[in-house]
């Protein structure tokens, strides 16, 4: 067994079943240098903060060295760290920090590409068609007169083609390499034995340095069928039986896993996985698996319509989908990649948030008094729920969307590649804010790297800590209660005669209620411990959840 840098053996094996994990989005959380991007020292600087806030574990997203063509997922190195965001010893010191504070770390691993900066990829551009340094991507011969065209129509998910073709050694035009993502952004080939060992040395570099799990982004993208000749986009876009489809979901990459969990159980306790797998509900499940990575995110809820009726299909169907792996769910609202919940429930169900954001989040105007409302109540729910709440970066203080960032300001990938369709996700990646006055509200000593709003003040943590009523101070009693409250995975609908509530107790009298109707409704019998928004005259209002003992 190893035992990694700093860590307690005692630690619970099974700390993550039902634990509150917080993102991190390094660069927009906290600037220590004054350079205007977030760095580890600013996250050591917040880490009181976070202990005050009550989490189990934080999760930090990609920090490696990078040239942030897709906002650090596009990676040049996998065990450094950024030198605009500090060094292995800053991390260091962040992981004694944390766990310090009784505050576990998961870390982003991007394993479906690298970065073209990669020192794989230039190698790769200085070789030969069919060298072992091409082995390690998809790099596949052109179509049409001189190759001329790509492989295949196959569209990146950021817009325009997912193949990009390059200049060999001599100076001519060349073969292509494909890109699910960004051209910055090759895809490795997961086919390849160096590929799969390079990560297994990766995962146990960051274990040995005291991490204590990983959040893996695109899970489901490893495996591939590129056998020749490649289907074309009309055919993809078809339904395909599941595990059929040429990148995603294949079930070849559960072989991937299952050598990761190998190296996962080497520790002690073991390192935690949590897949984000863009997956149909009854795929999920193999990524959850104990012999795979343990756990995977469920973006159900942050995707439904509020409604009674919605939500609690989709909790009882992700509590089943979680027994069927013997691992726990996942409820996430909010995240680096999607409009921000406090404003998404500001808006009328099925409103079309590309749309919304294209037309700079005029119409229709959002109702933030709603939407904040109902983002606490979400919240408050998904806390008294089995299995473990993520949290991202700034929910706490009910911040909403930023739509207004002017164009050259922007940097998300999706921006530019989709011109008039696009306007990316910088909007809710807009840098803290700490304090309520200042030249970017305490994230820094200058200027952030994204423009905050003159709003941003009035939502910091200086004027949040000072508001007994602020989301804050509400997130801060509601983890302490759960921590306190929550015992086992066990819950029990309570059927009601009013279809706009949402009723269900769990172990020890611990009841969670939760009004997506109209009118206000009875609560039942027991000490009402915690509200998201104040009661009336006894009875929870609207767009409100309670809790009682």
């Amino acid at each position: 067994m190893r035992s990694g840098s700093g860590f307690d053996e005692t630690v619970d094996a099974n700390w993550w079943r039902q634990a509150t994990v917080y993102q991190i989005y390094p660069r927009s959380f906290a600037d220590a240098d004054g350079d205007g991007i977030g760095d580890l020292p600013g996250v050591v600087s917040r880490i009181p903060y976070l202990k005050s806030l009550g989490i189990d574990a934080v999760w930090l997203s990609p920090f490696y060295p990078s040239a942030l063509a897709d906002g650090g997922y596009d990676v040049d190195d996998y065990r450094n760290v950024d030198p605009r965001l500090g060094t292995l010893d800053d991390f260091d010191e962040m992981v004694a920090a944390l766990h310090e504070a009784g505050i576990k770390l998961i870390v982003d691993i991007v394993p479906n590409h690298t970065s073209d900066r990669h020192e794989w990829f230039k190698e790769a551009l200085a070789s030969p068609e069919g060298s072992p340094a091409r082995e390690r991507y998809i790099f596949r011969d052109g179509a049409g007169p001189s190759g001329c065209e790509p492989p295949a129509d196959w569209e990146s998910l950021f817009g325009g083609p997912a193949w990009t073709r390059v200049r060999e050694p001599d100076g001519t035009p060349g073969q292509w390499y494909l890109h699910l993502f960004a051209k910055e952004q090759p895809d490795l080939n997961w086919d390849n034995r160096e590929v799969r060992d390079d990560f297994l040395k990766t995962l146990r570099f960051w274990s040995d340095r005291g991490v204590d799990g990983f959040r893996v982004d695109v899970a489901h993208a490893l495996a591939k069928d590129l056998t020749e000749p490649l289907p074309p986009k009309a055919v993809i876009d078809a339904t395909l039986p599941h595990g059929s489809h040429p990148f995603w979901d294949r079930d070849e990459v559960h072989d991937i896993y299952a050598e990761w969990r190998q190296v996962f159980n080497e520790y002690h306790p073991p390192r935690t996985a949590v897949a984000e797998a863009g997956v149909p509900a009854h795929r999920r499940p193999r990524y959850a698996s104990a012999d795979g990575l343990g756990q995977a995110f469920n973006f159900d809820l942050l995707m439904a319509d509020w409604d009674a009726a919605a939500f609690r299909r989709i909790i009882e169907e992700n509590l089943e989908l979680a027994r069927a792996s013997d691992a726990s769910s996942t409820w996430v609202f909010s995240n680096h990649d999607v409009v921000r919940h406090a404003t998404r429930y500001a808006l009328p169900n099925g409103t079309d948030l590309h749309a919304w954001l294209l037309g700079g989040g005029a119409d229709p105007q959002p109702d933030k008094e709603q939407g904040l409302l109902r983002a606490r109540a979400a919240t408050l729910l998904a806390l008294a729920l089995p299995g473990s709440v993520y949290l991202y970066q700034g929910e706490e203080l009910g911040l909403h969307e930023v739509t207004d960032i002017p164009a050259d300001a922007r940097q998300d990938p999706a921006f530019f590649r989709n011109p008039g369709v696009e306007v990316g996700r910088d909007g809710c990646r807009v840098p803290l804010p700490w304090t309520v006055t200042g030249p970017s509200f305490g994230f820094g000593d200058g200027k952030a790297h994204l423009p905050q709003p003159d709003w941003f003040g009035q939502y910091s943590v200086e004027a949040e800590t000072k508001d007994e009523a602020s989301t804050l101070r509400f997130y801060r009693k509601a983890l302490e209660l759960r921590r306190r409250l929550q015992t086992s995975e066990e819950l029990q609908w309570v059927e009601r005669t009013d279809a706009s509530a949402l009723h269900f107790v769990r172990p020890g009298g611990w009841h969670s209620i939760t009004n997506f109707g109209t009118e206000p409704v009875e609560l039942p019998a027991g000490t009402v411990v915690l509200s998201s928004a104040p009661l009336s005259e006894g009875k929870l209002p609207t767009d409100t959840t309670a809790w009682l003992v």
